[in-house]
């Protein structure tokens, strides 16, 4: 098989960590197995919420070439290597993105696209390039990609992790700005070969938005799960003679842990006899507030806070736990964590609203579905599921439901929307 190179544009990238980076980190993996070889364009800031070095130490151990940008460190931060700064609050995360989004748009990476197009230059110069992978958010991305395609005469691909215009954490100041972004954002889907989007309901309304796209110009590639990850973790794993009940991930924008809280409170006030089996485990950051919430609950003994950890450390947690937990205010938000749950093979409750993700959950004949602010249908699903694993009886997920979402499979499936746009340009 002849292989091709793909430029891969994502300011969000490998040392930094958190969700956002693991999916085009884990496409780039397996690119190379189905006859793309990506070459990578990304930032070089060294400021960031969290830090996972194997997550990138993964892909230079498959040689794959990454070019980062060479903005002026200086300005940024005086120290050398990466900082990492603290996740900020509610309050400060609607203020700050209101702030930046008033004032730059798409977002507030726009000012990278200048050094971006800069380092471009000289991946051309060193490599043929056949087409474009370009993954948002920041939408910058998708812009760089727009001018490099029109500048260089190759094919882009969108990836859509979260919606553009129609995002609902989104702030337009003015009429003015989101007709701006509106005009932005046809003229990337015009002039783009393919676009890619999670889930069923983000495909819709970019279709219902834009009349002059069809159903065949977007295609549906969900998150998924590294079955390497899981089984590398396994090696480490040590079961725990407690019940043990773990989210991981962070509970940003409008993600919250609070009705969770009442639940799990609620119930040792109901059934005290149940807090010396109960554990639960909070993987990643947690913000100031929600600690204090443990504290005044006086659920210290029971809730367990890690910090952000390695992808694989959280991996790890799932496969310990014997329930996994997470809640979506919305049927629009599809955290990438939810396919990681799939790949723990482990029952779930899911406090969230009917959505594509509640019916993929429902499918592994795993899952306990609340409404996401129920905190009396939370605390009578972790009894359910308590009284169970009391008599050995945990729900199994049904394996088949969920083998579609391994990442390998799913690369598989973007390296055909990558041939299809080289094909048919």
């Amino acid at each position: 098989m002849t292989s091709l190179n793909v430029l891969v544009i994502a300011y969000y990238f490998p040392p930094m960590g958190l969700s956002g980076v693991q999916r085009i980190s884990k496409f780039i993996k397996y690119l190379p197995e189905f006859g793309w070889y990506p070459v990578v364009l990304t930032s070089n800031s060294p400021i960031y919420y969290a830090f996972d070095d194997s997550l990138l130490n993964e892909l230079e151990e498959k040689n794959i070439k990454i070019y980062r940008t060479d903005e002026d460190l200086s300005k940024i931060t005086k120290e050398k290597g990466n900082r990492k700064i603290n996740y900020p609050s509610k309050f400060r995360q609607k203020i700050q993105s209101r702030l930046l989004q008033t004032v730059l748009q798409p977002d507030s990476r726009r000012i990278w696209a200048k050094y971006a197009i800069q380092k471009a230059e000289q991946i051309f110069s060193e490599n043929q390039i056949d087409a474009i992978l370009t993954t948002a958010p920041p939408f910058t991305d998708f812009l760089i990609a727009n001018k490099l395609s029109k500048q260089y005469d190759i094919p882009y691909i969108l990836d859509y992790r979260d919606l553009w215009v129609d995002n609902p954490y989104y702030f337009y100041a003015t009429p003015f700005h989101k007709n701006y972004a509106i005009t932005l954002e046809e003229k990337i889907l015009l002039n783009a070969s393919r676009t890619i989007v999670i889930t069923r309901d983000m495909k819709n309304r970019i279709l219902n938005r834009y009349r002059f796209l069809n159903h065949n110009d977007i295609s549906i590639i969900p998150h998924g799960f590294d079955k390497e990850d899981f089984i590398l973790a396994q090696n480490n794993v040590k079961k725990s003679k407690k019940f043990v009940i773990t989210h991981s991930g962070v509970f940003s924008a409008d993600l919250t842990p609070k009705y969770f809280f009442k639940a799990v409170n609620a119930l040792i006030n109901e059934k005290p006899e149940i807090k010396n089996d109960l554990e639960i485990r909070l993987i990643g950051i947690l913000q100031k507030n929600y600690l204090k919430q443990i504290e005044k609950l006086g659920l210290s003994d029971i809730i367990k806070t890690t910090g952000y950890i390695k992808h694989i450390e959280a991996v790890q947690n799932l496969i310990e736990a014997d329930v996994l937990w997470f809640m979506v205010p919305n049927s629009i938000v599809t955290p990438s964590r939810f396919y990681e749950y799939l790949g723990a093979k482990k029952p779930m409750i899911i406090s969230s609203p009917v959505s594509d993700l509640t019916k993929i959950a429902e499918s592994t004949n795993g899952a306990i579905i609340t409404n996401f602010n129920d905190a009396d249908a939370i605390k009578s699903s972790i009894l359910n599921l308590y009284n169970k694993w009391k008599v050995n009886q945990l729900p199994k997920v049904d394996e088949k439901s969920i083998e579609k979402f391994e990442r390998k499979l799913l690369t598989q499936q973007l390296a055909k929307e990558l041939a299809y746009s080289v094909k048919f340009r």
